[in-house]
């Protein structure tokens, strides 16, 4: 699995990185950016999901690898 996140929609709401901190992490404005090149591991795969279905501005995706 693997995921993106478009920069344009985030809205700094990091519900994201409380989820998943170990997928993802937020710069000094709040935006959030993928860890690992977006490369998700097995065991974080339903992590992934959360995140995904957890963003309010739907700016997580996963993406065929």
């Amino acid at each position: 699995m693997k995921i993106r996140i478009d920069a344009e929609k985030c809205q700094g709401h990091n519900r994201c990185f409380a989820l998943a901190p170990e997928l993802v992490d937020v710069d000094d404005y709040g935006a959030a950016f993928v860890l690992n090149d977006g490369i998700v591991p097995d065991d974080l795969a339903d992590k992934a999901q959360l995140i995904i279905d957890n963003c309010p501005e739907f700016a997580i995706e996963e993406v065929a690898e």
